[in-house]
């Protein structure tokens, strides 16, 4: 299946095709070193990856983002971006600059060696955390991450609840992730929210403030699951009849820049690991300074777009539409 297809749906909606708006989001990929190897992971990371930011990409991030005062928010991403050396010294720079930011955490990270004071650090720095839990029972969990991965992320919640991230009110802010155990799509996500509430009170004590459902995407590993289990054109075909137009006026690319861990430029983060450059041109951090010059550029797309347009939408931020 062609972009060409993606392009036409879009047409036929009404919808020309997807040019950029003003960059809000910096999305960095700080490397694919992982302590997990999840089965539906699109970035297959791992253990024994060793792909990894930089000093001289990480200082050229800050000094774009602080010469584009329109980006509020550093959304910082992997692998397990912890485990990265550039990790705390983005966050650093990002917070002195008064930006936000955002750590894609697995949680279990923070029980590896040498991580004993992240937690801490991500409060003294009052980074919110976008933590991957998709499910709130240790079976479902441990089927797609990982034997253990889910009672050691309920320890890691507890850990994070009793620094004061979740909690009603609460400035740090805790969000968890959602996704599938297979080739179907997100339930609706404000139930799904309340169930997840309702459930991790009851049985861990756990609080956070908001569920982030999003669909699996057809590449990398999850795209190989689908080939091993032969459901790969019942999944597009799925992905496909359930576009819905609504969510594409909030697709992250429109507003969001990804930066790969070597500053290659992307226009998502699912682009970046298919090796799609930003709008097909090949450009790096270091080609760009002023990001006004990427309004109004188009978009690349490809057949894994559906993934963000079926149902009701997704993202890194969640559904898309109501």
């Amino acid at each position: 299946m062609s972009n060409a297809v993606f392009e036409s749906v879009l047409a036929q909606h009404d919808l020309g095709r997807l040019h950029r708006d003003a960059v809000s989001i910096l999305q960095v990929n700080v490397g694919k070193r992982c302590n997990q190897a999840c089965h539906h992971c699109h970035v297959e990371a791992g253990p024994k990856r060793t792909e990894q930011m930089v000093p001289r990409t990480s200082d050229r991030v800050l000094e774009v983002l602080a010469a584009n005062p329109g980006i509020q928010l550093i959304d910082i991403t992997g692998g397990a971006p912890e485990l990265n050396p550039q990790f705390r010294p983005l966050v650093e720079g990002a917070r002195s600059l008064g930006r936000r930011v955002l750590d894609r955490c697995n949680l279990t990270v923070l029980y590896e060696p040498g991580q004993e004071d992240t937690a801490a650090f991500l409060a003294e720095n009052e980074v919110g955390i976008v933590a991957s839990l998709p499910c709130y029972t240790a079976d479902n969990v441990d089927a797609q991450r990982g034997r253990g991965v889910f009672g050691k992320s309920i320890e890691a919640l507890q850990l994070l609840n009793r620094m004061g991230y979740g909690l009603p009110g609460s400035a740090l802010r805790l969000d968890l992730v959602y996704n599938p155990l297979g080739a179907t799509l997100p339930p609706e996500q404000s139930q799904l929210q309340e169930r997840y509430r309702k459930e991790l009170d009851a049985l861990f004590d756990i609080s956070f403030h908001h569920l982030l459902t999003i669909t699996n995407m057809p590449i990398k590993r999850f795209a190989d699951e689908l080939a091993r289990t032969h459901r790969t054109a019942e999944y597009q075909s799925l992905l496909v009849h359930h576009f819905n137009p609504a969510s594409v006026p909030n697709l992250m690319c429109n507003h969001t820049l990804s930066v790969g861990y070597d500053g290659s430029l992307y226009d998502c983060d699912f682009n970046q690991m298919l090796e799609i450059p930003l709008g097909n041109r090949p450009r790096t951090i270091f080609d760009v300074r002023d990001l006004a010059e990427l309004v109004g550029e188009p978009i690349a797309t490809a057949p894994h777009c559906f993934g963000c347009t079926a149902g009701a939408g997704s993202s890194c931020g969640g559904a898309l539409a109501g």
